[in-house]
């Protein structure tokens, strides 16, 4: 349970409290989306390959999910203060350095940072939700609100990365998030007073068994395979649209937020087809759409020329898809772990994070990150797994 001696520190209302909270679940995000319309350029900016400026998406994402369960026993120990800050500062402090860069390999390695520091924040700033908000209906006001401010990053995000990019250069984008950062920990620093309980009780279910639930293993491979198909979407988007169709950099992210929208979407009815289909068969109808999305880019990839109708519709099936997973496979992968529900949560970010960024990344550099195979190839495999995977879960 909570300190309940700490609460009265903490008596804001709802949307104050979403005005302290929110900037950091956003700039974890936003650290990805405002950099790809100069991704194609990136290459040529620092004198190396595109693979390694791949490997500043991909480290990015498998940072951010291994960081949380590092930082979330750590949050645990020395409360979510010092976590939160720390991580701003952070982040903050590799945003700028990013911006005064040239060297690909330190490019590399501050892109690890600024992800290890978005990690902190970000498990700082859940865990102080679950501290203050824990079986109060504010928390769920705070789940779904998070939730659509994170579907509206992607769709924004690469708009104003352009935006910013075509009038102040590349090295301001980094410098923006740093600013963002900064000014985030400012407001936190006089208001975010600690939450962490005064004897944090440790979960008696080890990782391993976690790990070795048939329900955790199928639902979060569920979850790989909605969230991947984004991630080899963003990650292959700029070379396809921008260097192989010749879409400009407000252009590209025009398009790019047309995804995002049918997430946007897609989220206001999904509750209703959740609530008719269920946990398993929103599940397996989301795959299905993964599956015909790729088999519409398989196509457009082999008969015509990359395009947004070859390109960028197919994905608006494929972004139906993710939603209609990712409504459900956080209670499918974790109803059974009420009493270690924290330590859940964190291996099942985790794995999801690992997944998407070796899996991805494999698929977009033997593939061809300038083509459209990486995410039909991706959505197929992703999809077919996990559709055995629930066959399997039926039979047992």
């Amino acid at each position: 349970m909570p300190n309940r001696n700490s609460l009265p520190s903490w008596s804001y209302s709802l949307r104050a409290a979403l005005l302290l909270m929110a900037p950091f679940d956003i700039l974890a995000s936003l650290a990805m989306d405002i950099y790809l319309p100069v991704v194609p350029a990136m290459p040529a900016i620092l004198g190396t390959t595109p693979e390694v400026v791949q490997l500043t998406l991909s480290l990015y994402m498998i940072v951010l999910g291994l960081g949380q369960v590092v930082f979330g026993p750590i949050s645990d120990r020395i409360g979510r203060r010092p976590v939160l800050i720390s991580g701003a500062l952070l982040f903050a402090a590799t945003s700028f350095l990013l911006a005064v860069t040239s060297s690909a390999p330190l490019f590399v390695v501050l892109r690890v940072i600024q992800a290890l520091g978005a990690s902190a924040a970000l498990v700082a700033t859940f865990a102080t939700v679950r501290d203050v908000y824990a079986e109060r209906p504010e928390s769920a006001v705070i789940y779904g609100l998070f939730s659509a401010m994170l579907a509206c990053v992607p769709a924004l995000g690469p708009i104003a990365g352009a935006l910013i990019a075509h009038g102040l250069g590349w090295r301001a984008i980094f410098v923006t998030l740093g600013i963002l950062a900064l000014a985030a920990m400012l407001n936190a620093l006089p208001r975010w007073h600690e939450t962490r309980p005064e004897a944090t009780v440790q979960s008696p279910l080890a990782f391993r068994s976690i790990l070795k639930s048939p329900t955790f293993q199928v639902y979060t491979l569920g979850f790989s395979a909605a969230m991947g198909a984004f991630f080899v979407f963003f990650s292959t988007a700029p070379r396809v649209l921008i260097d192989c169709a010749g879409f400009s950099q407000l252009g590209f992210s025009l398009a790019f937020a047309t995804a995002a929208v049918a997430m946007i979407v897609t989220t206001r009815f999904a509750r209703l087809f959740v609530a008719r289909w269920g946990i398993a068969g929103s599940l397996a109808r989301g795959m299905a759409m993964l599956l015909i999305g790729a088999v519409l880019l398989a196509l457009g990839q082999l008969f015509a020329a990359p395009s947004f109708l070859t390109f960028v519709v197919p994905m608006w099936v494929i972004s139906a898809g993710i939603v209609f997973a990712g409504a459900v496979t956080a209670n499918g992968a974790l109803r059974d772990f009420g009493d270690a529900a924290g330590t859940a949560v964190a291996l099942y970010f985790c794995v999801q994070s690992l997944i998407v960024g070796v899996v991805g990344t494999l698929a977009v550099l033997m593939l061809g990150g300038d083509t459209a195979w990486p995410l039909a190839a991706y959505c197929t495999a992703m999809a077919l797994v996990t559709l055995a995977g629930l066959g399997w879960l039926k039979a047992r």
